[in-house]
């Protein structure tokens, strides 16, 4: 059940509207159904009309009057309440109706539960799904009613009576979401053929500068480049920045003046205090290391540090987890700049519903992630062209990550954050789809001999029993055995990097086993082979919680690995 308040001027103006059946054709019916006293004269049951509303219009502001005389009226002193029932919902009946009117009014401050000095209100049904309360603001001791955070004590209240009633129970708010464009922004640019408003481009834009900006000066560099957009850095006298406001070139008013948005008013982290807290202390990536040394792959640092957010969720710090949430959106915002063109649209999608999972009342300790939000910097010198596995082993970790971010909303019931992460899977999935075909392709070109083949799968049963049958019947299953050869010329212990992979992370929430394991291979493959002695130390390491309970002269050389545990 959804509430709509707002205030206005005239009584008249509203009762008339609620009760009228001519230029309103879904008007049926209109009566009332509550009233404060239960007594108030109703058009809708009466002979004269006409006569019938005037008497119910002066009744509801007879106390706006008397506070009139002594100067006490607000001027605003209407109290307008829509309430409306889902489209799923049953029809519920006048009784349930007015009971749920008085609840609400209650619940807001109108007219509390006991006080005889409660404003005056009338509650109109004039369709199945939905009414009207019309209150007065001014109480019977001339006072004006105290009902701040109405919206939200209606919406608190409803959320109850949707349980108590059977009623379809609405995904709610909690007042970190961006502000929706308007119905005059809509239609400006519907009238110019875009697909979007201003707010919303600007939203988007500001968004993905921040996601590559490494300081706070950086971000204004960046955000000075762009072609249609204008902006305006406020500054106070000292010279720091104050804040900043954005248009999009040629957007004006009826006066001819640009349509200026602050960051505030393109979304509640956008404002410039929140975007320099997240930009301190960001390191910038480097292009080349230090003496010489082989440059780490950045795909393969974000996705390592994006595996460890899962973690971090699991913890009970709650601001941390915050904060790692908030720089993975930060990431799902850079990919599309980074992207081939034809995997764009879907991570653009994706990055956008994910906008609203990254925001919640806890408030996010950003020194957290740091070393996260610098991997993901780092992206930008590793063009997606020259390595397609890359997005792809990044992809497959970020769709277990929104899957670990949706848990940990629910559990704190962020209603509308959980829907937001769902439906930024939907568009994860479908981008990894195109994004992981063309690399496993390309390795599973690479088919090792079958006798390789036979040996990496004795590994897998040895070290994954439980994955083992899974991982052979899917289609993925060459490009592991391809991505297992590689790793092994390259001098590596396959049965040590499988070991690795499956500890890194449990299997279970991975739609494909095999496809996920190949892009860890990959990952732990890059890093240098250990030496002769340093596998010695992992054998002797390994053998204690691995030894078979009665050594035999035919043990195997190589114990196997303990199951991974599921959850």
């Amino acid at each position: 059940m959804i509430a709509k308040i707002s205030s206005g001027k005239d009584t008249a103006g509203l009762i008339r509207y609620l009760f009228d059946t001519k230029k309103a054709k879904d008007h049926t019916d209109p009566h009332l159904v509550a009233s404060w006293d239960g007594f108030a004269p109703d058009p809708g049951r009466a002979d004269d009309f006409t006569a019938t509303r005037k008497l119910l219009v002066a009744d509801l502001d007879l106390r706006v009057k008397q506070a009139r005389r002594l100067g006490r009226a607000p001027e605003r002193h209407v109290w307008h309440c829509s309430l409306r029932a889902a489209t799923t919902d049953r029809h519920l009946s006048d009784e349930e109706w007015a009971d749920i009117a008085h609840r609400v009014v209650a619940a807001t401050g109108i007219a509390p539960q006991g006080d005889p000095d409660g404003c005056r209100w009338v509650a109109v049904r004039h369709a199945p799904d939905h009414i009207h309360i019309a209150a007065t603001k001014v109480r019977g001791d001339l006072r004006t009613a105290r009902h701040w955070n109405d919206y939200l004590t209606a919406d608190r209240e409803l959320a109850a009576i949707e349980k108590e009633y059977g009623l379809h129970q609405v995904v709610r708010s909690d007042r970190t979401a961006a502000k929706r464009p308007t119905r005059a922004e809509q239609e400006k640019a519907h009238r110019r053929g875009r697909q979007k408003t201003s707010r919303e481009r600007l939203r988007t834009t500001v968004r993905q500068l921040v996601s590559v900006a490494t300081s706070p000066e950086e971000f204004f560099h960046l955000l000075a480049d762009v072609d249609d957009v204008r902006v305006d850095v406020q500054r106070f006298p000292s010279g720091d920045v104050r804040g900043y406001k954005v248009a999009v070139e040629g957007d004006t008013n009826a006066a001819g003046e640009p349509v200026w948005f602050s960051g505030s008013a393109l979304a509640p982290d956008l404002s410039f205090p929140k975007i320099a807290e997240r930009l301190t202390g960001i390191t910038a990536p480097s292009v080349n290391e230090a003496g010489g040394r082989r440059r780490p792959n950045p795909w393969h640092q974000a996705t390592a540090a994006a595996e460890r957010i899962p973690h971090h969720l699991d913890q009970s710090d709650d601001t941390a987890a915050q904060a790692h949430i908030a720089a993975f959106a930060e990431a799902l915002d850079a990919l599309p700049l980074l992207a081939p063109s034809h995997l764009r649209a879907q991570l653009l999608q994706a990055a956008a519903a994910f906008e609203r999972a990254s925001r919640s009342r806890i408030q996010a300790d950003q020194d957290q992630a740091r070393a996260l939000r610098s991997t993901v910097r780092a992206l930008r010198t590793a063009p997606v062209a020259g390595d397609a596995s890359g997005l792809a082993m990044f992809l497959d970790v970020a769709v277990l990550v929104v899957i670990a971010a949706a848990h940990w909303h629910r559990a704190r019931r962020h209603d509308q954050q959980v829907v937001a992460a769902q439906q930024a899977l939907t568009y994860l999935r479908v981008a990894y789809e195109h994004a992981a075909a063309q690399p496993l392709a390309a390795l599973a070109q690479h088919k090792p001999r079958t006798h390789t083949v036979e040996r990496h799968a004795q590994h897998i049963r040895a070290v994954l029993p439980d994955y083992a049958e899974q991982i052979f019947g899917d289609a993925a299953w060459p490009a592991l055995a391809a991505a297992l050869t590689q790793a092994e010329t390259a001098g590596h212990d396959t049965r040590q990097l499988l070991r690795h992979a499956a500890d890194q992370r449990t299997l279970d929430g991975a739609r494909s086993t095999a496809r996920t394991l190949t892009w860890r291979i990959q990952r732990l493959s890059q890093r240098h082979a250990p030496s002769e002695r340093a596998r010695a130390a992992l054998a002797r390491s390994a053998a204690p919680r691995s030894a078979a309970p009665v050594q035999t002269a035919t043990a195997t050389a190589v114990p196997p690995s303990p199951q991974v545990r599921r959850r």
